[in-house]
C-alpha cells in the first residue's frame, strides 16, 4: 500500500500563489490513481480561518473515507486559546489523524504540541528552513512526533537540509518527508543516516506530481522492506494510536 502524507486540498482567501488560493484534486486524483497511491493525508491551503478550512476538507474526505486520511491545519497565533478544541472536534467529530502547521503563519506553541500530546497525534510541521526549532521540540516533547516535511526546505536551502538529517538521526521523534526535495543526494543521505523508519513518502499535492514525487522514492533502491516503510508503513505507524 502506498500513502502520501503530504497534500493539501480545499480553497484560500490569501491570493499570494496557490498555496493559499486553491488546491484542487481532481488531477492530482488522477495522477495518483495512475501512480498506484492508495490513500493520501489532506489538510487546507494556507487561509484566515482554519476552522472553516478543516470543515472544508472533513466534507471532501467524507465523500471518500476510504481514500483520505485527515489532518487538522492550526494556526499558533490566531488560534490561540482555542486549539485544544479545534483539534478535539478534528479528531472526535471529523476523525482526522493529525495536526498540520506552517512557519509562514506564525512559529509552532506549546499549545500546538501539548494538543498533540493530549490526543496522540503527530504534527506534520513546516519549519521553512528554520531546523533548529526541531531540537528544542525533540527535548521537549519527546513523546510527541513531529514530521518536518521537504527535508527542512521547500525552498531548496541546503544548509537547512543537512541540518535537518543531523536532527532525524539524533532524535527518535524527528521525520521528515520526501515531498518537494530536489536535491537527491541528500535524501540518500538521509535514508543512509537516519534510517529509512525516519522517512515519510509526501508529494506536496496538488501542485506537484505525486508520480513524479514518487519516483524519488523507488530511485533510491533500497530494499523491499526499507522502501515500504516509507512509502507508507511509517505513516501508519505515527498515526496508529489516532486512527485506532
Amino acid at each position: 500500500m502506498i500513502l502520501d502524507c503530504h497534500c493539501h486540498a480545499g480553497k484560500g482567501d490569501g491570493f499570494t500563489g496557490p498555496w493559499d488560493t486553491a488546491a484542487p484534486l481532481h488531477s492530482y486524483l488522477r495522477r495518483a490513481a495512475k501512480a498506484g497511491i492508495n490513500r493520501t493525508v489532506l489538510f487546507s491551503v494556507l487561509t484566515s480561518d482554519y476552522a472553516a478550512a478543516n470543515r472544508e476538507v472533513a466534507r471532501i474526505i467524507a465523500a471518500k473515507p476510504e481514500r483520505f486520511f485527515g489532518f487538522a491545519f492550526v494556526h499558533a497565533a490566531r488560534d490561540k486559546g482555542r486549539i485544544l478544541p479545534m483539534v478535539r472536534q478534528a479528531v472526535e467529530e471529523f476523525g482526522f489523524v493529525g495536526i498540520k502547521a506552517h512557519r509562514n503563519d506564525a512559529p509552532i506553541s506549546r499549545e500546538i504540541c501539548e494538543a498533540a500530546r493530549a490526543f496522540s497525534l503527530p504534527v506534520l510541521y513546516d519549519v521553512t528552513g528554520e531546523v533548529s526549532v526541531c531540537e528544542l521540540l525533540a527535548e521537549e516533547y519527546p513523546d510527541v512526533n513531529f514530521i518536518i516535511p521537504h527535508l527542512g526546505s521547500f525552498g531548496d536551502d541546503w544548509r537547512a537540509q543537512v541540518a535537518l538529517i543531523d536532527h532525524l538521526a539524533r532524535h527518535a521523534n524527528i521525520y521528515t518527508d520526501t515531498a518537494g526535495v530536489r536535491r537527491f543526494d541528500l535524501l540518500a543521505e538521509a535514508a543512509r543516516r537516519a534510517g529509512a523508519e525516519k522517512i515519510l513518502f509526501g508529494s506536496d499535492g496538488p501542485w506537484l506530481h505525486p508520480g513524479v514525487e514518487l519516483a524519488k522514492v523507488y530511485a533510491l533502491g533500497l530494499p523491499p522492506a526499507d522502501e515500504a516503510l516509507i512509502l507508507g508503513g511509517n505513516l501508519l505507524r505515527l498515526v496508529g494510536q489516532a486512527a485506532s
